[in-house]
């Protein structure tokens, strides 16, 4: 089931040979995609898309430079600058894609990946790192960008959205409210109630799921039996199924439901198909659950690299272009680098603070226990 497009217009500009879409192998779901793996053009009957050479080159310098980031702290992890780093490395599109859909006055719900779409509202990326080194909560203000708080506990974020979705219908305003979430939350009750809050209440809101295949070490198998999108008949409105590897896909279909929302028809669910290219965060080795070919298969698939095939066939970008893109993605992360390491070490005595309002005997007791314990490190050194 696909939700039908509000922003489809024709072509305003020939922008090289386009084939059809292909259909779907019998018994497969419906894919929706604009630009193959090869970088070919090809049309859909519900989604059209048609893009500057400028937008397109803005698509995939967003995407480039959230990966080149990513990496960036990936590294920063590696060396004991951060404490943790959740990866969004082959999710680019969907991200990207997802985020220039959005109006400044619509409004993010994030997981904690979303360093793309943080990218896309305004977020400066040293302020993702606060968190994940341990000193704030944080780091931005969700009212600047009208991008939430990263969120940790999995699925409470799609309650969040419905919530303030509701909200924002009875205020009467034509915005529109997106929560981004993975497959493995999708087998959480939070989103289910989510599904029935909204649809009931018929919020202006866009569930979008980004499915890269595993929930930590689960493969989507063990999540559903059906589809992902398909879930959202159940709860009576639309799903669509996109390809997360086509920043163009993304952006149409996500346009199109942010659309549909904002004029009064209710939520919609997107299920971007993708895949987790790396580890589900540093703490986890993905060699311990899936295999080397399966990486290899979608690496083919990168949504990088088919916007550059795309860009090259009609002579949208040259190579003085990727050159500079290349010289930018540096200073990124040298700025990045600093930035991290001018931050201030974390406190390892504030996991004890406000615990309990009126303190805690066991926890003073835990604490002094931590206390001595670090103690005993500077003992040795003497």
């Amino acid at each position: 089931m696909t939700v039908e497009s509000t922003a489809a217009r024709k072509p305003r500009r020939s922008s090289g040979k386009r084939a059809g879409a292909k259909k779907p192998p019998a018994g497969q779901p419906e894919l929706v995609q604009l630009l193959t793996p090869e970088g070919e053009r090809v049309e859909h009957p519900e989604y059209s898309i048609d893009l500057t050479p400028d937008e397109l080159r803005g698509l995939y310098r967003d995407m480039v430079l959230t990966r080149r980031f990513d990496a960036e702290a990936t590294a920063l992890q590696r060396q004991g600058e951060l404490g943790l780093w959740a990866s969004l490395l082959g999710q680019e599109a969907a991200q990207i894609g997802s985020g220039r859909a959005l109006r400044d006055d619509d409004y993010v719900f994030p997981t904690y990946r979303e360093h793309g779409v943080a990218w896309c509202r305004g977020v400066d990326p040293t302020n993702l790192l606060g968190m994940f080194r341990g000193v704030n909560h944080g780091g931005w203000d969700p009212n600047s960008n009208n991008f939430h708080l990263y969120t940790i506990v999995i699925g409470s974020q799609t309650l969040h959205a419905t919530g303030y979705a509701m909200g924002v219908a009875k205020d009467g305003a034509d915005s529109a409210v997106i929560a981004y979430f993975g497959d493995g939350a999708s087998s959480q009750g939070d989103v289910a109630e989510a599904f029935t809050f909204s649809a009931v209440y018929n919020a202006p809101v866009v569930f979008f799921c980004q499915n890269n295949q595993w929930a930590i070490s689960e493969p989507t198998e063990r999540q559903t039996r059906v589809p992902l999108y398909q879930r959202a008949q159940g709860f009576g409105f639309p799903g669509v199924r996109v390809d997360g590897n086509d920043v163009l896909a993304c952006l149409a279909v996500t346009r199109s439901a942010l659309e549909r929302a904002r004029s009064g028809q209710g939520p919609t669910l997107v299920e971007a198909f993708t895949y987790r290219m790396g580890a589900h965060t540093t703490s986890d080795d993905p060699t311990k659950y899936r295999q080397d070919d399966e990486r290899a298969a979608w690496e083919a698939k990168d949504p990088i690299q088919r916007l550059k095939a795309y860009l090259e066939k009609e002579g949208h970008a040259d190579e003085a272009y990727f050159a500079a893109l290349e010289t930018e993605s540096d200073a990124l992360a040298k700025r990045v680098r600093e930035a991290v390491r001018a931050m201030p070490d974390p406190d390892s005595m504030a996991m004890f603070e406000n615990v309990y309002a009126d303190g805690h005997a066991l926890v003073d007791e835990e604490r002094a226990q931590f206390a001595a314990y670090q103690a005993s490190f500077a003992e040795e050194g003497n």
